[in-house]
């Protein structure tokens, strides 16, 4: 239950979100890219004064399980380019999207393989690919590196940085890692248990481009990480009191 979530997200800014389990993440994602409808309050695109009662051709999702996202009897180009076929009318140029699409995940030459064909890691690239080529304004992610091992997640983390640092796009992206969310993000939002509102809005401010070994050695990572940790645990202390 989502009792009280206000906050904004600034053009061209990466928000992450983080929240016990079971906190409504995932709902207030869904409630962001008009996938779920409301019982209260209002999402609000503030640059048009748009109102989101359903999807908005602003805004691309990238959820957790890539298995499921992606259409195994598509090979990876038909994927990529399922979106497209409203949005960009000429199939030349609905080839060129997803050939740049592709390009930008470091996917170039796979676009005639299945995604069965493709370790977990790069199956989400391909995922991550279908977004991109819709060039959309938003893009919302779901605990988008949940499903893959450790390295791999690393790799995505640092793909997403260089993606959003290419294209300006405005991200929020929910994890259960606490890491993941400070090295992403210029600022967490931190959720309490249910019902459940927003404890707190903390802001990233550590030097960008970020480095997995540069970045996480340095004190303010360990001082940023454990103010989260902190809320995040007497969160969770208080919805089992």
């Amino acid at each position: 239950m989502l009792r009280d979530i206000t906050f904004t997200v600034e053009e061209g800014e990466f928000v992450t979100v983080v929240g016990p389990s079971g906190a409504g993440k995932t709902t207030l994602l869904r409630c962001l890219a008009g996938l779920l409808p409301r019982s209260g309050g209002s999402v609000t695109l503030t640059r048009t004064g748009t109102v989101i009662d359903s999807p908005p051709k602003e805004i691309a999702c990238v959820f957790q399980d890539y298995s499921r996202s992606l259409m195994p009897w598509f090979k990876v180009g038909r994927n990529v380019g399922l979106p497209l076929k409203n949005t960009i009318p000429d199939r030349r140029d609905r080839q060129s999207a997803v050939d740049e699409a592709l390009h930008e995940v470091g996917l170039d030459g796979f676009a005639d393989s299945y995604p069965w064909q493709l370790s977990g890691g790069m199956q989400q690239r391909v995922a991550i690919a279908r977004a991109l080529a819709y060039r959309p304004e938003f893009l919302i992610m779901d605990e988008p590196f949940a499903s893959v091992d450790a390295q791999t997640r690393a790799d995505l983390e640092d793909l997403i940085l260089r993606v959003r640092h290419d294209t300006g796009l405005t991200v929020v992206l929910v994890t259960h890692d606490i890491d993941e969310a400070v090295y992403l993000g210029d600022r967490v939002v931190v959720m309490s248990g249910r019902p459940t509102v927003v404890t707190d809005v903390i802001g990233v401010d550590l030097p960008r481009p970020r480095s997995q070994v540069t970045t996480k050695s340095l004190p303010r990572f360990a001082e940023l990480r454990t103010d989260v940790l902190k809320l995040i645990t007497r969160a969770t202390t208080e919805a089992s009191a």
